[in-house]
């Protein structure tokens, strides 16, 4: 009996101290729900169609000649037609076979406006927008910009939900974020994680320092908006680093700033195209070799790897191997 009670009073006391530790951790999860009820809603679904194969050459016969009879069998035939006329059994028609693709996008405007990724609308014929009530609008392209991967879309509409736009510059590293997309074709599904680094730079793209988070991301969620625990759009998510055949997410996203995006933005509604500055200049990073070379104590900077005759950098006065550590005063 006096056994039992120590086994009962130890239990009890370590009842009291698991128990608060195990509120406690609940309590420091981050709750996302209510940025999902507020902000949902003006997030899309964006599918496209692509009438005609416009990367693929067909070459034409000398005048006078047709194809060749081959028998019924031979694969000749299919061969001779799919290179001249087109699809294959389908002499002198062109392939007309729609194609799809899907992405998302975030309503920025109550009339309409709304941004997704250049990769997504490129060389689509049709744009269609779907909304959570699965309301359709067909889009038209106010204008893109290939380098930063963002594009501007319209529809006819008024009153619609709209995003609220926060600041890239206000993020910080660890911090979380929360991801609404499509993800191959899932509408609306809601992934989270955290800021995992900024101001990532990507071998294909020298024009947009990126945000590098662990939130899950898919093909079909391009074009859609990355919040903070405020509802805020800090980004755009645009990429995954993957070695898997199809694409699939690794821990490894990127998203564009805001602030980068709502810059595009504003030059394509004003002027249809983005205009940039011009230095001439070629960088690299400075790497711990290249510090122990020019004298550095850290590694920090770009070197400059080649200069632009006739630009402004050569009219300013810099040269190769000059090491960049600072501008304007930052």
């Amino acid at each position: 009996m006096k056994i039992l009670t120590r086994v009962m009073n130890c239990f009890i006391v370590c009842s009291v101290m698991i128990l608060p530790f195990q509120s406690g951790q609940a309590g420091s999860l981050p709750d996302f729900t209510s940025v999902v009820k507020k902000h949902g809603a003006a997030v899309v679904n964006i599918s496209t169609k692509q009438h005609k194969k416009k990367s693929k050459t067909q070459f034409k016969l000398p005048q006078g000649m047709d194809i060749p009879e081959f028998p019924k069998d031979s694969p000749l035939g299919d061969l001779f037609k799919h290179f001249f006329h087109g699809e294959p059994g389908k002499q002198g028609s062109p392939n007309r076979r729609p194609q799809k693709s899907l992405g998302s996008g975030f309503v920025i405007s109550d009339d309409g406006y709304i941004i997704t990724n250049y990769h997504v609308v490129n060389d689509a014929d049709e744009i269609i927008v779907r909304f959570t009530d699965r309301g359709e609008f067909e889009a038209k392209v106010i204008g893109f910009d290939k380098r930063s991967d963002i594009a501007l879309l319209k529809i006819e509409a008024k009153g619609l939900p709209i995003i609220k736009l926060g600041s890239s510059k206000d993020l910080e590293v660890g911090e979380w974020v929360l991801a609404i997309g499509s993800p191959f074709g899932f509408d609306h599904s809601v992934t989270a994680g955290i800021v995992s680094a900024k101001g990532r730079s990507l071998p294909s793209d020298n024009y947009v320092p990126f945000i590098q988070t662990d939130v899950a991301i898919n093909p079909g969620n391009s074009g859609g908006p990355l919040f903070n625990l405020d509802g805020e759009v800090v980004g755009v998510n645009a990429q995954i680093y993957s070695k898997i055949g199809g694409g699939g997410y690794m821990g490894l996203s990127f998203a564009i700033p805001i602030d980068v995006a709502m810059d595009v933005v504003k030059q394509l509604k004003t002027q249809g195209h983005v205009t940039r500055g011009w230095l001439g200049v070629l960088i690299q990073d400075v790497t711990r070799e290249l510090a122990v070379t020019y004298g550095l104590s850290q590694p920090n900077g770009a070197v400059i790897a080649k200069v632009m005759e006739n630009s402004p950098a050569a009219k300013a006065g810099l040269k190769v191997e000059d090491v960049i550590v600072s501008y304007n005063n930052n």
